[in-house]
């Protein structure tokens, strides 16, 4: 199979990053298709089965796990998992096109270690923490404890951007979405930065 490219943008909650990669999705001429993630946990809002993620059980999460039919696995908070499937990396490789994952810091890094010479693993850094809460509670889709459980991931996730292949700071969004789709022409030009 060919393969393309990988394209990781990983970042707390609030940073910016589904904003940035639906920037990234509307370019056609990038060639890039998301990869639906598989959770446990329900629906939020208007997410939508088979478009945002593929909405599993447990059970059918852990027969995956036994089968490895991951790229990578994780239990990202208390009971809610997220994977990445084999097939679906292969779904849209076989289609020609890129992959572009919107996904949780532990992920983006599995994914970079597993395809280190096919993916651009980018963080997506907040103008602050402070900044952080304010778009979380912006939203109104979450309880203030599930909040406040995100901000404190938040403090771990942004200690891993060093990790990363390139860091977009993202104070100004149109500025941070300018950058990102520079970064991603270029590792498809390029094959590096």
């Amino acid at each position: 199979m060919n393969k393309g490219k990988l394209f990781v943008f990983s970042a707390p909650s609030g940073s910016g990053k589904t904003t940035i990669v639906k920037h990234l999705l509307a370019q056609p001429e990038l060639n890039l298709e998301f990869s639906i993630s598989c959770t446990t946990r329900a629906p939020r809002g208007e997410e939508v089965h088979g478009k945002d993620y593929y909405f599993i059980t447990w059970e059918a999460f852990k027969k995956h796990i036994k089968a490895e039919d991951f790229v990578e696995w994780e239990e990202v908070y208390t009971d809610n998992f997220y994977g990445t499937l084999k097939s679906e990396v292969e779904r849209i490789w076989a289609k020609g096109k890129h992959v572009i994952f919107d996904i949780d810091v532990a992920g983006g890094l599995r994914i970079k270690k597993k395809f280190p010479e096919e993916t651009l693993a980018v963080f997506v850094k907040p103008p602050s923490v402070d900044e952080l809460k304010r778009r979380l509670k912006q939203r109104s889709t979450e309880s203030d404890d599930k909040i406040n459980m995100r901000i404190a991931k938040a403090h771990v996730e942004l200690a891993t951007a060093p990790q990363f292949d390139v860091v977009i700071k993202n104070y100004d969004l149109e500025t941070a979405k300018e950058e990102a789709v520079k970064l991603v022409k270029e590792f498809i030009n390029n094959d590096k930065l």
